[in-house]
């Protein structure tokens, strides 16, 4: 652009300019008249608002007036309907609860609800009135709700009959009978726990399951009402009193230790047997059954049950412990000890259903007084071994068996050694309780050996009673041989184990070979080539060696006369032992006699009957 356009230019912003500004300009003016129109609205507003504002008052005065007339309504309908409900459950109150006990409980929570409602409502006028009839009416609903329970705990708080009781109990198994054939002396009864532990008991029904709920209701109310004191009366006293006469009716007595110790041991042995039966019917029937009970009517309830149990069933379970306390203290005896195992079984199966139902500070007595006697018990059942160990030893009776047969005492010891097998299980938990720290069948073994040689012992020393000895040794041959048969067929085979068998087996056997050399000797001398002094032929030619001769077979006649008379009143029980000896004697006697016979002589009678005496000398 050259320098003759600047001023064509200059002059043509010039005009632009003055064109904005009169836009501008009349901008300016236009914005003072629409603020001016404003100003005017705002005005007219104003005064429209304050010609409004009486209206607005009003209208929020009636609906004002609409809401309350709503909220009085409201709660007129809800004082009228509280009225209704009162006039209802007044009602069925005075009816009573026999006719529906449900429905008069309902009214009592009734009540207590419209109660309630005045109490969260204390703006409301005038309901004193209405509150204090609804107190009265509840007062009297909780005499009547006390009389109910009462009426209801007594009316199915009955006694359980025992055939009831015995019905629940799992039947044992039949027990197989003991074959044992020379069993003289005592024999304890079947073990009669077996099986019953492992059963499963049938459970009875203490009180009938429809009313439970409905004691739950009462209690319920009886304590919200302040009277816990007579709702634990009235179930600590019935159901008490049930517990002590269904115990009562099924045997249950309490025995103290004198009198234990006055019974005779047949009358004793059958209580005990009972007794254990009673344990399990009473822990596992009964009291199982009222602790379910308790804790069912209380559930929920503020209310101290496992004190109330405590007190209905403290008395019984004293009572049942009392007897096995008196026979763990009486005077300890031999035949005692597996009836104290018997006990001590029970005790210790029972226990951890008696933790269980006895749980709690408040049956810690019970609890405490039961593990008691399951320790006493097995305290004088381990005093009981060692005092029949030694028993046996010293036995000092003066019963001599004339026959050589097996002693009495050798039964009697052999059955009790046999019976504790009955107990393994038993004795292992009894073992442990004394924390021995040795297996259970080291234990036993131990045990039962030194019961075997107390027999062992005290049958040498009654085998010095006999005058005779080959008597001494057919004694101690057949007691000691039947001390290893009856281990050979019983459990006591596994714990005393095959060398003690094979031991006493070779005893058995120098017995025997004594008994021969003893009662045989003297007559084998009588045929030896020896004793006639001369040889066989000096004695050919010899008139008078021949007198000789027949003076020796006279001798050997008379001698064996005199040994069968003496030994057919002698006695060797088993067959197969019997039968051994006999050809043991053969086999020494025979050859010797046919040798001196083929020697010195012609044959006789002798020759044939010779061999019926010898087997026949020692009977059955």
């Amino acid at each position: 652009m050259g320098v003759a356009e600047l001023p064509r230019v200059m002059d043509a912003l010039a005009r632009r300019a003055s064109t904005l500004r009169d836009a501008l300009g009349r901008s300016q003016g236009n914005t003072e008249s629409m603020v001016a129109i404003l100003g005017s609205f705002d005005h007219r507003l104003s005064a429209l608002e304050a010609a409004m504002r009486p209206t607005q008052v009003r209208t929020h005065a009636i609906r004002m007036a609409h809401e309350n007339i709503d909220k009085t309504i409201k709660a007129a309908d809800a004082i009228l309907s509280q009225f209704d409900l009162a006039r209802r459950a007044e009602a069925t109150i005075l009816r009573g609860p026999h006719e529906d006990l449900e429905g008069y409980l309902e009214a009592v929570d009734l009540l207590k609800s419209i109660v309630c409602f005045f109490a969260s409502n204390k703006s409301l006028k005038n309901n004193d009135g209405l509150l204090n009839r609804v107190n009265n009416i509840l007062s009297k609903s909780a005499l009547k709700i006390e009389e109910e329970f009462k009426q209801l705990m007594t009316t199915y708080s009955k006694p359980i009959e025992p055939d009831r009781l015995f019905d629940c109990l799992p039947k044992p198994p039949r027990a197989p009978k003991d074959d044992n054939d020379a069993d003289g002396g005592h024999t304890h009864s079947e073990h009669p726990s077996k099986g019953l532990e492992t059963g499963i008991c049938r459970t009875p029904t203490l009180m009938p399951p429809r009313i439970l709920p409905l004691l739950h209701d009462i209690a319920q109310q009886l304590v919200q009402a302040g009277n816990q004191q007579s709702c634990y009366r009235i179930y600590r006293d019935s159901r008490g009193s049930a517990l002590e006469v269904s115990l009562r009716k099924l045997g249950v007595e309490k025995l103290s230790k004198d009198d234990v110790q006055r019974m005779q041991w047949e009358a004793l042995e059958a209580k005990i047997g009972n007794w254990t039966q009673f344990m399990r019917i009473a822990v596992k029937l009964l009291l199982a059954g009222e602790r379910r009970i308790c804790d069912q009517v209380f559930d929920g309830i503020n209310f101290n049950k496992d004190q109330c149990f405590a007190e209905l069933a403290g008395s019984s379970v004293l009572t049942l412990l009392s007897f096995g306390d008196a026979v763990a203290k009486s005077k300890r005896s031999p035949e005692k000890l597996f009836v104290l195992l018997d006990m001590y079984e029970v005790m210790h199966e029972l226990q951890p259903e008696v933790e269980e139902i006895f749980e709690g500070r408040f049956c810690s007595e019970m609890r405490e007084a039961a593990l008691g006697l399951t320790r006493r018990l097995a305290q004088t059942a381990q005093e009981t071994f060692a005092d029949f160990e030694e028993a046996v030893e010293k036995d000092t009776s003066k019963t001599i068996v004339q026959d050589g047969t097996v002693h009495p005492l050798t039964s009697y010891v052999i059955n009790y050694v046999k019976f504790l097998f009955d107990y393994q299980s038993t004795l292992k938990i009894l073992f442990q309780e004394f924390e021995t720290g040795s297996e259970t069948e080291s234990q036993l073994a131990v045990v039962t050996m030194k019961i075997m040689q107390a027999l062992q012992n005290n049958l040498d020393g009654k085998s010095k009673q006999y005058k005779d000895p080959a008597l001494t040794y057919i004694f101690l041959m057949n007691n000691i041989h039947y001390m290893v048969r009856s281990v050979r067929r019983s459990e006591a085979k596994d714990i005393l184990g095959d060398d003690w068998i094979q031991r006493h087996r070779r005893v058995v056997q120098q017995n025997a070979n004594q008994y021969k050399r003893v009662a045989w000797a003297k007559i084998l001398q009588t045929l030896s080539v020896q004793a006639t002094g001369s040889s066989p032929a000096e004695l050919s030619s010899s008139g008078v060696s021949r007198a000789m001769i027949k003076e020796r077979f006279k001798s050997f006649n008379m001698q064996f006369e005199e040994l069968h008379a003496k030994q057919t009143q002698w006695t060797i029980p088993d067959q197969e032992l019997r039968e051994s000896l006999r050809l043991a004697v053969a086999e020494v006697l025979l050859p010797a006699y046919r040798s001196f016979i083929k020697r010195f002589g012609s044959r006789t009678l002798v020759v044939k009957w010779l061999p019926i005496y010898i087997f026949s000398s020692m009977s059955g």
